[in-house]
């Protein structure tokens, strides 16, 4: 066997092997929390027996080890429970908000990878100036900024200063779209989630940024780029034409990376904006003690950020043996 088929098997193993943690550790955690799991659910008047029957009806009267069991049985089968406040499938709920997630997810990590990748050509090209020196401590700073607190102030002056765009919602009050292709060909929709893809793609814009400056770096010193200025062209055409071409691979094949962070930063935006998402529906889940329901959501989140990162592994080791040559 050879080091690429290797290494696939290794980080499939791991891979594999955090997903169950995860999903253990998710299932012990609201197994375990005190008081009873249906007490959301429970009406005060109901009888013993009443009681005893949902909880055999939810399987929660069986041992402990029995319930692990049949969990990760369920989970094999894409069972994901029954939601206790919803009262239907867990798949069912997530399915409704799930597209609300991509769309935000998708057009934010085209603002970001769009904006950082010109960025970090920028940066690049203006090496040891001002402009390098500015570009790095906003990048880090938007990096670290708390993303509630980000979402804030863009709502505070798109929203309530300047009054550009709704603060909340996926549409107009009163508005209902008939199918996703309608919300899809509505200006109102587009509105409404131009800030919280905004906020998201603040968060994300730092890893393009600073891989493709220091890619570019890198590819500047090359020979080809040397014969290109020898030639006479001009700079920004050496720039955009020759380096930044040879050195946006890898950027392309980091943005699994940003996947994966995108849909872990989607749950503090989503309630910042109150956007009808996976994340908005974690936090309710959890705040009505629908433990199915934010199990489910946790799962899946985990099971994107997880994948994506094996898929973000194999393509550097396809494009850079020397991955696999150092295991």
């Amino acid at each position: 066997m050879n080091g690429k088929w290797k290494f696939f098997i290794s980080r499939l193993l791991q891979t594999l092997l955090t997903l169950w943690v995860i999903a253990t550790i998710l299932f012990f955690l609201f197994r375990l929390m005190p008081g009873n799991p249906l007490a959301a659910y429970i009406d005060p008047t109901f009888t013993r027996e009443q009681q005893e029957i949902l909880l055999q009806q939810f399987g929660l009267d069986k041992p402990l080890w029995q319930q692990y069991f049949i969990y990760f049985g369920n989970l094999f089968q894409g069972n994901l429970g029954h939601s206790f406040f919803y009262k239907e499938s867990v798949i069912s709920i997530i399915g409704r908000v799930l597209p609300n997630t991509i769309y935000l997810m998708t057009f934010s990590l085209i603002i970001a990878y769009v904006i950082g990748t010109l960025g970090g050509v920028l940066l690049a090209w203006k090496r040891g100036t001002k402009t390098e020196t500015l570009g790095i401590i906003l990048t880090l700073f938007t990096r670290s900024a708390p993303q509630f607190w980000v979402g804030m102030v863009v709502l505070a002056f798109f929203a309530f200063t300047l009054k550009w765009f709704p603060s909340a919602g996926v549409s107009p009050a009163g508005t209902m779209y008939t199918s996703e292709l309608d919300k899809l060909f509505s200006l109102a929709f587009y509105q409404h989630l131009f800030l919280p893809s905004l906020t998201l793609a603040i968060y994300l814009l730092g890893l393009p940024l600073l891989l493709m400056r220091s890619n570019m770096l890198d590819v500047m010193g090359e020979q080809f780029v040397d014969m290109a200025r020898m030639r006479g062209l001009k700079e920004w055409r050496i720039m955009l034409k020759y380096a930044a071409r040879n050195a946006a691979l890898p950027v392309i094949t980091a943005m699994a990376v940003g996947i994966g962070y995108s849909i872990g930063g989607n749950v503090v935006i989503e309630n910042v904006f109150s956007w009808p998402g996976l994340g908005r529906l974690l936090v309710n889940a959890v705040s009505a003690s629908d433990y199915p329901l934010a199990q489910g959501a946790f799962i899946l989140i985990a099971a994107v950020m997880v994948t994506m990162n094996f898929i973000a592994d194999i393509l550097y080791s396809i494009l850079d043996p020397r991955v696999t040559s150092r295991r």
